[in-house]
């Protein structure tokens, strides 16, 4: 039993904390300078992951370009049928989208915040 009374001691302390501190202007200038702080760090974190998802599928893009290559020059001797070099094409095609419109992302992103 007296455990529930300490605990209910400790949550209108903690009532009553939370009131003073919101009316602290020291407080208060510290949580906005901390909401403004995450804020702006989220924003670059977010620019880091679109430039970094852009650098991968471009990675891989380079990849398929490759495979296209290698893929073309067997078409073109008789060796293989059109359709790997294709699909190796649009793989190219569809992995370098991917890229450019992650950095066209961070660039719009960029200029807007």
């Amino acid at each position: 039993m007296g455990s529930v009374f300490t605990f209910r001691n400790l949550g209108v302390a903690a009532r009553v904390a939370a009131r003073q501190a919101g009316r602290s202007r020291t407080f208060s200038a510290l949580w906005r300078g901390a909401r403004a702080s995450a804020s702006h760090f989220g924003k670059v974190l977010h620019q880091l992951w679109l430039e970094v998802t852009g650098f991968v599928f471009l990675s891989i893009a380079g990849i398929g370009l490759i495979a296209f290559i290698r893929e073309y020059s067997r078409y073109v001797a008789g060796k293989e049928p059109s359709g790997r070099a294709i699909l190796a094409a649009c793989f190219t095609a569809l992995f370098a989208w991917f890229g450019v419109t992650s950095f066209l992302r961070v660039k719009k992103h960029g200029a807007s915040g």
